[in-house]
Parts: C-alpha cells; structure tokens; sequence
C-alpha cells in the first residue's frame, strides 16, 4: 500500500485531534497495531484497516462524532461485536469504524409491560441473563448469541434456530434510539406493538448500519415456557428429511424449532462435542415443542409419526432438559466444529421455499464435485433458511476464488427456485454485486432513494449492499431495464 503524502497525512492528524476533543483521552485508538483488531468482521477473508476506531460511552458523543464526520465529509462504519458474517462492518481505509462496544449496559427491565431497553453492545445472550432468574427470555437466538450484540441483531435482523416459532428480531424489536449521519438523536417505536405513523422500525431492522447509528434497542422478552422438549431424528436421505419438514408444516404444526444438519456437519458436531448423534444418518433433523405438558407431548407425537412415515431410522424424545440442551448444544456449535474439517471455510446465508430443499441441497453436492469443495449444511429447515459451510484452504492460490464462486452459484440458485439471497446475515460485501439477481435496476434505485432519505451524502457505510451506489441528485431519472420505457421524473433529494 503507498505511503500517503503529507496533505493526507495532514487531514488524518486534523481529524483524529478534533475527534479527541469530542471522545477525550481514552476514546480514539489510532495506532496500526491496535488497529489490526479491527481490520475485519466475522467474513476475514476480506482485510482493510480503517482511518481510526472512535468508542464513544453516550449517545450525546455519538451524535458529536456524526455531526463532525458529516460537516467535514468523513465517511463512518459502525461496529458492535463484528461477528457478522458477510461484511456488513468491514471498514474503509479513508473511514472511521464507530464501536459501540462500550455502550454495553441494560438500561431498565419493565416486566409489567415485558420489555428490556438495552444499549446496542449488549450481548443477544445478555438479555437472556438479565432476565432469567423472573422466568423471562429474549426469543431470538443466533448461534453466536455469547457474542453478537444487540445492535448488530438489529442491523442485520438476525434470526436463530427459535425463530420458526418467535419470529427474527424485527418481530421482537418495539423500538430503537437512533443517531442520524447528521448527527439528530430521533427515538423510533417505544414499548406497544405498533406505533402511529410509518413503520419506520421497519426500515431500521436489517438496514445494515446504512442509515443511522442505534444507540438503544427495546426488545420484548416472553415468560418461558412451562415445558420444552426436543425429538432427535435420523434419515437415510436429505430428500427424505426435507420431506419430513415439508410434512410437519404441512400439517399446520409449528414447533419451537426445527434444524437440520447433513451427514458431514453431524459427524463434526459429534467429533466435536460427543452429543451422541447417530453417525449412519445421512440427515439429522432437530425437532423442539415448548408450551405445556401436553401440547408438547402432542406435538412430538404427532412429528414421531410423521418422520416414521417418511423413513426416519433414529428417533429419539428428551427425557431430560439436559439431554434437550445437548441436542441443541451440537447444532449450536456446528460452526466452530466444522472449523476442525478444514483451514478455512466459507459461510453462505440464502433462503428457499421449504418445497425445494430437497433440489437445492443435491445440487449442492453437484457443484461440490464440480468444484472440488466439500460442503457441509447446517441450516434452519423450518424457514428455508440455509448456511452451506464451504470447506478450502486459503494457502492454496485459487482456493478462496473457487469457494466465493461456489457461494455465488449456490446463491443464484436459491433466487432461481423463488428463493431469496440472505435470510439473517445481510448483504454487506459478500452479496452486493449479486444483488441485480434479485433486484432489478428500478427496485435498486428506489431503495437507494431511502437511504438518501437519511443520509444524503452516502456517508455511513458506503460501499455495501448497492452493487452501484449512484449521487442522491442522480436517482431521479431510473433506468431502463428488460424493454420497459424510462421511468417519468421523479422528485430529487
């Protein structure tokens, strides 16, 4: 990387001093080697140290940060525990990374009206903890719940293998405090379920960090519930375990949760952590009920039946909540164990109608063959949404481009069969330039006037999401696309 010269240099001395005034002696970190910490989130495949890292500890220095950035045309990434998965806070070399990892208390628990208010970099987990000892708990659980934060739930809208049943987290947020690029503290939602006016907690959850930096997160929590127990089943086949999801919904039960695992990332999770997971199933199929004692037994009744039918060759009730938790627990740890399989692997996130599973999944294996890539499946059955773990070794030169072009195959075919190309990570970097697969020009310039809504200047974290970012002046004229004629004016920003 070229040295800059000493107008830049000049500028970057300029701007960390003027941020120092606003964080004071211990909020700036500046220097290269503490900087690496921050070079990339949870896709490390891609690396940028950013200008400086800003950790502010009140929304009033927030607002201070933005409003300078915005005045002096700084662009800002903001941070919360950098576990995403597609880029989504990777930083910018001529950009400052906003860390909201100080911002990490709960701020009230209301269990009258059943809510937490947060600041954005307390854990998913957190919540859950704060809560646990009056029989409450935050629904959504993402696998990395020990570690991501709230705030980057919220914008990536992140999901977790209980959310068949209790929704993502846009359908567990009631309201956010957010700080425009402007540097406007608005306050979004509250504590009821709907809010007068547009539903712009809407546009928040899973915006990517694109329009506003949240600095207080009210999530709903739930009593938990009297009973839950988990039915572990084995099938000779993937066909035959998504058929069997494809039965159980199709039969009108919805159950707490819904998993399935191919053979490869079974006998990971089973290396891994000794859960006792059948080895001969080609599929494993995790199956939660909660509620009371009976609906649940009903319940698993009901599912046993349903996988015997469709061939299931293990079966196998908790007894226990201890045995429930460690079927649970080699699901929930099949990332890390599949890290054990080879020296890098690549994490995909794309969803599909439940119906094509079974295709989707065997022209995994196909591309697999074609690109000499093992692949190893774990996703949430009950939704569609699939994690195909893309195994390569980043030492061998064309490793990395064969996997990204194996994750890009997969994603296309997931939009083929009427699917979509994220279900919880985002899009960030990974999926940007597939974004025109779903997306025609038309749809991609109207959700760019949206963001030019918030911040015009195209400020906070550019360069993700849009394969082309146009000027906000620009996107009055759309262009035109599959023989349409243009598109009339349109007012400009």
């Amino acid at each position: 990387m070229p040295e800059p010269d000493g107008r830049v240099l000049g500028a970057r001395e300029r701007i960390l001093a003027d941020l120092e005034r606003i964080l004071g002696g211990d909020g700036l970190v500046a220097d290269p080697e503490s900087l690496v910490a921050y070079e990339s989130d949870g896709l490390t495949a891609y690396r940028q140290l950013p200008l400086a890292v800003a950790l502010p500890r009140t929304t009033q220095q927030v607002a201070g940060i933005l409003r300078y950035c915005h005045q002096h045309r700084v662009k800002v990434v903001a941070r919360g525990a950098g576990t995403s998965l597609s880029g989504g806070a990777l930083p910018l070399a001529d950009g400052l990374i906003l860390g909201l990892a100080r911002f990490n208390r709960i701020v009230e628990i209301d269990y009258d009206n059943r809510v937490v208010v947060a600041q954005p970099g307390v854990t998913n987990l957190g919540i859950t903890d704060a809560v646990r000892e009056r029989g409450f708990y935050y629904a959504p659980d993402p696998s990395s719940q020990i570690a991501c934060s709230i705030g980057g739930n919220v914008a990536e809208n992140s999901g977790g293998v209980h959310c068949l049943k209790y929704g993502l987290t846009t359908n567990n947020v009631l309201g956010v405090e957010l700080v425009t690029m402007a540097g406007e503290i608005l306050r979004i939602g509250g504590r009821t379920l709907d809010a007068p006016g547009y539903d712009l907690l809407g546009v928040i959850n899973g915006s990517e960090g694109m329009l506003g930096v949240i600095t207080e997160v009210t999530v709903r929590i739930l009593p938990r519930p009297a009973t839950a127990r988990a039915a572990l089943l084995g099938f000779p086949s993937v066909e035959a375990a998504g058929q069997c999801v494809a039965d159980i919904i199709g039969e009108g039960i919805i159950p707490a949760g819904m998993e399935m695992m191919d053979r490869l990332a079974t006998q990971a999770a089973e290396d891994f952590l000794h859960i006792g997971y059948p080895l001969d199933a080609e599929a494993l199929l995790i199956v939660e009920a909660d509620g009371c004692q009976a609906e649940c037994q009903d319940v698993l009744r009901r599912v046993e039946r349903i996988a015997r039918h469709n061939g299931a060759n293990t079966c196998r009730i908790s007894g226990s909540d201890d045995e429930r938790l460690r079927f649970w627990a080699g699901r929930k740890a099949a990332f890390p164990a599949t890290g054990r399989l080879s020296p890098d692997y690549y994490c995909m996130d794309g969803t599909i109608p439940r119906g094509a599973l079974a295709r989707v999944l065997g022209a995994m294996q196909d591309m697999s063959r074609r690109y000499e890539l093992r692949v190893a499946n774990v996703f949430h059955a009950g939704d569609g949404n699939l994690h195909p773990l893309i195994l390569y070794n980043a030492n061998e030169p064309g490793q990395l481009e064969k996997a990204e072009a194996f994750g890009a195959e997969i994603l296309r075919l997931c939009v083929k069969v009427g699917g979509v190309l994220t279900g919880e990570h985002g899009v960030g970097v990974e999926k940007r330039d597939l974004m025109p697969e779903m997306f025609t020009p038309v749809d991609l310039a109207h959700q760019q006037r949206l963001k030019c809504a918030f911040d015009p200047e195209g400020l906070l974290n550019p360069g993700k999401v849009f394969p082309q970012l146009h000027r906000c002046a620009e996107l009055g004229r759309v262009h035109v696309h599959r023989g349409r004629l243009p598109h009339p004016e349109l007012p400009r920003f």
